[in-house]
């Protein structure tokens, strides 16, 4: 078959399919049109979940006539300086192709009128080709209308998805890029419902992005993230970052930008992982949105036809600024826990009515009157400590109450520790969970979780100044293992020592521990080591152990920690609510999960219906 050049509308459909993959794609380019045209406001409809049609009007500069009729020509562009540099893009979009791109497998209009000009201009664009600019009347600013968008390709259209899916395509795009522009008021609708408005933020830029991302994300994501504005070597990182308890179940709740434009980008994503690498469970993603900007020519915006992803010149100074600076925003929030664990903790709670006890106006209980002929077993000792309960108590003995009454008036009433951040130690619930007091509430801590991350704390801080101690076993333990876990814990034994863990094969099936970690204390060595066999299944062989500091030390801090079933003294639970407040991340365990539940007194008036 001889080569032959292809038809100019056949060679405009094949740049479409890499340009406008479905409604949203046209969306963003148009938009960021708009935006690249200096616009303080851009509104979208959409019909058809934007199959039908798709209307985007903004104010922006807008085009004189010749300039329309040059937009809509392949390859033509005013986003490039006059020396057609294409390594240093600083507008959103500088290709020539989405305008022509999209006119080719749709019918597109395109009204538009400067500042200056005393009338708009209108020009239409089909498979057939473009017509000529008319008059119109339009205020000053830019309309472009697709309708029936891949009529000329019916193909694409059996690969959309539902009109539904579509339109939340098309708001999560628009999103992200309000989320870059807080000084851009945005609206999108379905023509009768307003799914999406953001209005134009005023003042510094970092506080109007907090601003435009709590109105876009929600009240919870101003309180559980920690901001970061950090500078190295040209490159500035600014954003916000969740708290691991804040965190999600799949990774869209991360966005990521470079000098204002919305990425998906794989080298971002490795290092906010990273980051969080010893704070969540594999099945977790922390909440955040990462502006990075750089000079322009530091970056290569033109990899991925939808410029989706980008390219650094130095891939590596780019990871390290952004590990480094969300493991130092993390660091400074010390024990802090999201917000959303209390308000979880408190949707959990059910409020339990005793039958025949009346109900106050405010939905609790009325305060009971005992009878005149009704003797309290209360003693006089619990009514001066506050714990008298004026409600029937039969079948419960005097005596019953003594050993928590002595507990309670045993423990210290120092009002110096209440005013701490995690309170008083008062109680211990199912040898599991601690109750502190606090001057404006109660805190509950799992024992567990807690005590987990303090140790995996100080063996890190430990790995990092002189070494783990270590204690041997006075009889070293033999752990029966398949042959390859065996083969994978003897590679590493020379960084596992390091860890503070010394074992050696002990013939094909099994291994020998002859010393563990001093910090754990005494420990299950069986199910310590079959966990790390585990663990060191899923490490890639390129990376030691100490790069991957977070699988196999907070393995060993779980076997080390304090379990949930022991009881512990009210010094001992002091000591541990002291300890968390000093150390960072203390918030949530290894796991990603809470340590801590903070419940206001507020909330628990609210509970029993005070409030």
């Amino acid at each position: 078959m001889p080569i032959r050049l292809l038809p100019e509308g056949t060679v405009n459909r094949i740049a479409a399919g890499e340009v406008v993959e479905r409604p949203a794609s046209v969306i963003k380019e148009l938009v960021e049109n708009a935006i690249d045209a200096g616009a303080r406001r851009v509104d979208i409809t959409l019909a058809g979940g934007g199959r039908q049609s798709i209307t985007v009007t903004d104010d922006g500069s807008g085009m004189s006539p010749d300039d329309l009729a040059l937009a809509v020509e392949r390859h033509a562009t005013s986003k490039l300086p006059e020396d057609d540099e294409a390594f240093a893009i600083k507008t959103l979009g500088f290709r020539g192709e989405a305008l022509p791109s999209i006119g080719s497998v749709s019918h597109m209009t395109i009204t538009s009128r400067t500042r200056e000009s005393e009338t708009a201009w209108k020009l239409a664009v089909g498979s057939s080709g473009k017509s000529k600019p008319e008059p119109a009347a339009f205020p000053s600013g830019t309309r472009v209308e697709v309708l029936d968008l891949f009529y000329a390709t019916p193909a694409r259209l059996k690969f959309l998805k539902s009109d539904r899916a579509e339109y939340l395509a098309a708001i999560d795009i628009v999103k992200r890029l309000a989320m870059a522009n807080p000084d851009i008021g945005f609206t999108l609708s379905d023509g009768d419902r307003l799914a999406f408005q953001a209005l134009a933020q005023q003042g510094e830029l970092f506080e109007a992005r907090r601003d435009r991302l709590a109105e876009i994300l929600g009240r919870e994501f101003r309180e559980n993230t920690l901001g970061l504005d950090t500078e190295r070597e040209g490159l500035r990182l600014r954003g916000f970052v969740g708290l691991p308890t804040f965190s999600r179940g799949s990774a869209q709740f991360q966005y990521l930008f470079v000098n204002g434009r919305p990425v998906r980008d794989k080298l971002l994503g490795g290092a906010v992982r990273g980051a969080y690498a010893d704070l969540l469970a594999r099945d977790r993603h922390p909440v955040v949105a990462l502006f990075l900007d750089c000079d322009p020519g530091f970056v290569d915006v033109n990899v991925h036809p939808t410029k989706a992803e980008v390219r650094f010149r130095d891939p590596g100074l780019v990871r390290g600024l952004i590990v480094g600076a969300l493991k130092h925003a993390l660091h400074e929030a010390g024990h802090r826990a999201s917000t959303t664990v209390s308000q979880a903790a408190l949707g959990a709670a059910k409020p339990h009515l005793a039958p025949g006890l009346p109900l106050n106006s405010h939905g609790g209980y009325a305060r009971y009157q005992p009878s005149s002929s009704y003797s309290s077993p209360v003693s006089p000792g619990l009514v001066e400590a506050g714990m008298a309960y004026q409600a029937p108590t039969a079948g419960l003995a005097e005596a019953d109450l003594a050993p928590l009454a002595r507990q309670m008036n045993e423990a210290p009433a120092d009002a110096a520790e209440v005013d701490l951040p995690l309170g008083l130690a008062r109680a211990q619930l199912h040898e599991t969970y601690i109750v502190a007091e606090k001057r404006d509430g109660i805190v509950i801590v799992d024992q567990h979780a807690a005590h987990e991350r303090l140790v995996h704390e100080r063996m890190k801080a430990a790995l990092a100044t002189e070494g783990v101690k270590r204690q041997g076993l006075l009889i070293p333990e033999v752990v029966d293992l398949d042959e390859g876990a065996v083969e994978r814990l003897s590679a590493r034994a020379g960084e596992l020592a390091d860890l503070g863990l010394v074992l050696e094969p002990f013939g094909p099936g099994a291994i020998v521990v002859r010393e563990i970690p001093a910090m754990l204390g005494a420990t299950d060595v069986q199910g310590l080591v079959k966990d790390l066999a585990d663990d060191l299944a899923e490490v890639e062989e390129a990376l030691s152990l100490k790069e991957r500091l977070d699988e196999v030390s907070g393995t060993m801090a779980c076997h080390g920690s304090v379990r949930a079933g022991r009881r512990l003294t009210v010094p001992e639970m002091n000591a541990l609510l002291r300890e968390m407040e000093a150390t960072p991340h203390s918030g949530q365990c290894n796991h990603g999960r809470p340590t801590y539940v903070e419940l206001s007194r507020n909330d628990i008036e609210r509970l029993f219906g005070r409030r």
